[in-house]
């Protein structure tokens, strides 16, 4: 009797401890990921994350937030559904004037140079982040189907950005079949 008590206190322990191991953060580059995120009232679980480098030199942390799982582009791109899109600064050669310019690369990117139906909205996003940036520096990029894409950095909300065509132009950035880097991309889609 005493022995299968111990063997089920042994069994339990060892299925907490492995549970709580499956919802750790995910550490990159000093980054803690939390495998799950909420925003307006939506969960999302970690999708994929990965460092942006440039030059060999490592600019941010991104990580992909979804309602579940999924390593379809495209699908991701068409949904009308829940994301976030976070990225951490963890250089201080990202300065607030390259990192508009890298965003702005990426929509011109994603929408293959055709900005036209969503230029004021891009330019609303751009200039949330012509502010100074310190690395440590979060950006919660989270589509809200009842707003809109909300721009918060640091947990503060800044900006909230209307479209659904935005909102695939945005996630395109890193998503679309001309990302700002490919392997970034295959990361944030768990490949």
């Amino acid at each position: 009797m005493i022995i299968k008590m111990v063997s089920s206190c042994f069994l339990c322990t060892a299925l907490a401890l492995s549970a709580s191991a499956a919802f750790a953060d995910v550490k990159l580059k000093g980054v803690s990921v939390p495998e799950e995120v909420t925003f307006s009232g939506h969960t999302m679980v970690l999708n994929g994350a990965g460092v942006r480098s440039r030059f060999f030199i490592d600019a941010y942390v991104a990580a992909l937030y979804l309602p579940e799982v999924s390593t379809d582009a495209d699908g991701i791109l068409a949904s009308g559904s829940p994301l976030d899109i976070r990225v951490v600064i963890i250089s201080d050669l990202v300065t607030a004037d390259r990192f508009a310019e890298s965003a702005m690369d990426g929509f011109v990117r994603s929408t293959h140079g055709d900005l036209g139906p969503i230029r004021p909205q891009v330019e609303t996003m751009i200039k949330t982040f012509r502010n100074s940036l310190s690395v440590g520096d979060v950006f919660d990029l989270v589509y809200n189907p009842d707003a809109g894409t909300e721009i918060y950095r640091n947990g503060e909300l800044l900006e909230v950005v209307e479209g659904l065509d935005f909102r695939s132009a945005m996630a395109g950035i890193w998503l679309s079949d001309d990302p700002v880097q490919t392997s970034l991309r295959e990361k944030m889609l768990g490949l």
